[in-house]
């Protein structure tokens, strides 16, 4: 059964409620990158620094107050200094040692790119990132193909997965 979409408070307590059931779930954490000021005239290299800590939720990512669209998802490392076939795998590298120089610990997930989304816009009927109302129902686009599901059934699904990983998932 459809039913219509009241607004912004309906829109809180979905995600409220998505939120009480990952509790106890570890979250991974939000980076930002920081070009460091310059030291005697020399650039340092770009760091990216702790901002907030979210649970990934596919392309949503679910803070304790707020709501982000995912952006670039990168392991941190210690940088060393290789041979490499494709300019991108030289960019990923270096995301990666910026994210350990900041303070990530080798292998942390750390999420960089990430946008905030207006709930309030999205109450309103607008657009915010990947959420849209259509049809009077919240919607979130899964794929840049233009892949949408259900809100509500989205993050049942993706809560799911997260508190009960397949075997063998990292």
């Amino acid at each position: 059964m459809r039913r219509g979409y009241p607004g912004l408070m309906d829109l809180a307590a979905l995600l409220d409620d998505a939120r009480q059931r990952l509790a106890g779930t570890p979250q991974e954490r939000l980076g930002e990158i920081v070009q460091p000021r310059r030291v005697l005239g020399v650039a340092r290299a770009p760091r990216i620094v702790p901002r907030v800590g979210a649970w990934h939720l596919g392309v949503l990512l679910l803070a304790d107050d707020a709501l982000y669209a995912t952006g670039e998802i990168v392991r941190a490392r210690e940088e060393v200094r290789r041979g490499f076939t494709a300019e991108s795998q030289r960019e990923r590298d270096a995301l990666a040692g910026a994210a350990f120089r900041g303070g990530y610990a080798p292998g942390e997930v750390v999420h960089i790119g990430w946008a905030p989304i207006d709930l309030a816009a999205i109450a309103r009927g607008d657009a915010s990132g990947p959420v849209r109302i259509v049809e009077g129902m919240p919607r979130v686009r899964w794929s840049r193909a233009g892949g949408e599901s259900d809100l509500a059934a989205y993050l049942d699904e993706r809560v799911e997965l997260l508190r009960h990983p397949a075997p063998g998932a990292t």
